[in-house]
């Protein structure tokens, strides 16, 4: 900074307002511009931050399952373009379900003295959490319910989207209808495999145990599931997915044996290209931008003073028909 304001004959006050942002004169700025440019110097923003009275850092923590999936990757780009219209950085890392990640990207995020978090939480670290929120660090947690107290939530209405799915099933005709359900330890699977239950009673159908495949993970693990499934001797005639990524291994295994046209699937979160597949897969949808925007200004309202009692925000899901959820069941 001497250098810059050696070089552009300003004092050092002159350089640290122009590169703050703070008002000068145009032809002091641009001095000063020039001569930053020239000698390529780039503003140390850890040592700014210390120096400001309130600590801030300009920057969030962003915690998610993974970043790969289709749902993960919306909801970083809805926060993140959130955070960039208040001049922030957002930082973000995966969990892939492993407490032990979870747990380190909190703290190192916390140590890295981000502003705040918002996290989607496995379920298994509100203790820690908690510990971010007590140390002056405001929580959000987006997609899933947490235990950590006073600490935001923004979800959608996942008993109610399922619910009405196995609505439309039963209003096709089907009455053989499978679950594919995620890992037992999230939240979200507990809830959408609660829908289904509550689905199935609100129209009067069995519950066939049979039919159930819960505590799975991943593409792979559905797409055995939904195989094993379709080769019983009474095999379910439409499938209820309870995440995106199963929605994907059941699909495939209906593509693997050609039953794509005849057995009916409705899958909870959109996927790419979910439309231009024949027929175009149905799903139970979420508005990624809402939910992200909603999860970021719950969280600037804290970075601002909110001081009130934990809120939870439910946001409606919205059934996307596109012609796998439509197929009337077959006559037996």
């Amino acid at each position: 900074m001497r250098d810059v304001a050696t070089m552009a004959g300003v004092g050092i006050a002159t350089v640290s307002r122009v590169v703050n942002g703070k008002p000068v004169t145009p032809d002091l700025a641009e001095r000063v511009t020039r001569a930053a440019e020239s000698l390529g110097y780039r503003q140390d923003l850890t040592a700014s931050s210390l120096r400001r009275a309130d600590r801030r850092t300009s920057t969030l923590g962003l915690v998610l399952e993974d970043a790969a999936n289709p749902f993960s990757a919306a909801l970083h780009r809805a926060v993140e373009d959130a955070a960039a219209e208040r001049g922030m950085l957002l930082l973000a890392g995966s969990t892939d379900e492993d407490p032990a990640r979870e747990r380190d990207l909190l703290r190192t995020f916390t140590a890295r003295r981000v502003d705040g978090l918002i996290v989607v939480p496995t379920g298994r670290n509100d203790a820690d959490l908690d510990a971010a929120r007590r140390a002056g660090t405001p929580v959000v947690c987006v997609d899933r319910r947490t235990s950590a107290s006073e600490v935001d939530t923004v979800t959608v209405d996942n008993r109610g989207g399922v619910r009405a799915a196995v609505r439309t099933l039963y209003d096709a005709g089907h009455r053989r209808i499978a679950f594919l359900g995620d890992l037992r330890s999230i939240w979200t699977a507990e809830e959408r495999y609660a829908g289904f239950v509550e689905g199935l009673a609100g129209v009067g159908c069995v519950l066939h145990p049979s039919l159930v495949r819960r505590g799975l993970h991943g593409v792979e693990a559905a797409q055995v599931a939904a195989r094993e499934l379709l080769a019983f001797a009474h095999a379910p005639t439409a499938f209820v997915s309870g995440q995106n990524l199963l929605t994907v291994g059941a699909r495939r295994a209906l593509q693997e044996l050609g039953l794509q046209h005849r057995v009916a699937l409705i899958g909870f979160g959109d996927l790419p290209l979910a439309d231009l597949l024949e027929p175009g897969l149905s799903v139970i949808a979420q508005d990624h931008d809402v939910i992200g925007r909603e999860a970021a200004g719950l969280l600037f309202e804290r970075l601002g003073g909110e001081a009130g009692p934990a809120r939870h925000r439910v946001l409606s899901t919205r059934y996307l028909a596109r012609g796998s959820g439509e197929l009337s069941a077959p006559e037996d």
